[in-house]
């Protein structure tokens, strides 16, 4: 017995990319929130599972904390900053110059220009650190965290040929033995129940997808060269 019928809108996630028609388990999906376009529930996996995990699962958020989210116009950033939010935090935002309007109407209370402010130069600190974009040292994030406070890096960007950027993913749990902060890598997985969650979040408004430029199915490379150059707002959208 199948809890979906012929025409029923889902959302969730498969193996491979880029097609006309996929197959995917029953427990891969869930069905639509009815106020959510295909597009806007196209982008909620992976970058979703990504941010809840990371808040709730490794950074245990708790309500009232002071949550800082480095690159929060970003794919897991713009959820991040939103979830956050939602579990009651108090949320800055870190972005660049034409990002700020973006990250402020994702609902953070406090939005930061990087190419302006240093949020590592300990002048203030934050309970919970997402970092998802950057090279910042640990030991520069270090200066942003209280001696009790957690920092997880999500992903890893540029770096040496072997490693790219997931040294610091690699070392951050090595330092956290002799330190008194946290300091943790994500590894997120794809999760029935956190789709769930996911799910009623975005019914009750609380999470709103942030939909970049979408690309018909015969022009995947003009949009994956966008994404690596870094063009685009938003995530990026495939139509068929």
């Amino acid at each position: 017995m199948t809890r979906f019928q012929p025409g029923d809108a889902v959302f969730g996630w498969c193996d491979g990319s880029f097609a006309e028609y996929a197959l995917a388990p029953e427990d891969h999906l869930a069905a639509m929130p009815a106020n959510l376009s295909f597009e806007q529930a196209a982008v909620v996996p992976i970058s979703g599972f990504a941010a809840l995990q990371a808040l709730r699962d490794v950074g245990r958020v708790q309500p009232g904390q002071r949550v800082l989210v480095i690159g929060a116009a970003g794919a897991v950033g713009s959820f991040a900053v939103q979830l956050a939010k939602a579990f009651g935090a108090t949320v800055t935002g870190v972005a660049s110059t034409g990002q700020l309007e973006l990250v402020g109407a994702l609902g953070a209370d406090d939005v930061i220009d990087y190419t302006r402010a240093d949020v590592t130069d300990g002048t203030r600190q934050w309970d919970l650190i997402i970092d998802t974009a950057g090279r910042r040292s640990l030991s520069a994030l270090r200066r942003a965290l209280p001696p009790d406070g957690t920092l997880v890096i999500v992903g890893g960007e540029g770096g040496g040929r072997l490693m790219g950027g997931f040294l610091r993913n690699l070392r951050a749990p090595l330092v956290s033995r002799f330190v008194s902060q946290r300091l943790q890598m994500l590894a997120s997985k794809e999760r029935q129940d956190d789709l769930q969650t996911l799910r009623e979040l975005l019914e009750a408004g609380k999470l709103v997808p942030d939909v970049g430029p979408s690309y018909p199915l015969n022009e995947v490379p003009e949009a994956m060269r966008q994404l690596v150059e870094g063009h685009t707002r938003g995530k990026i959208v495939i139509t068929v």
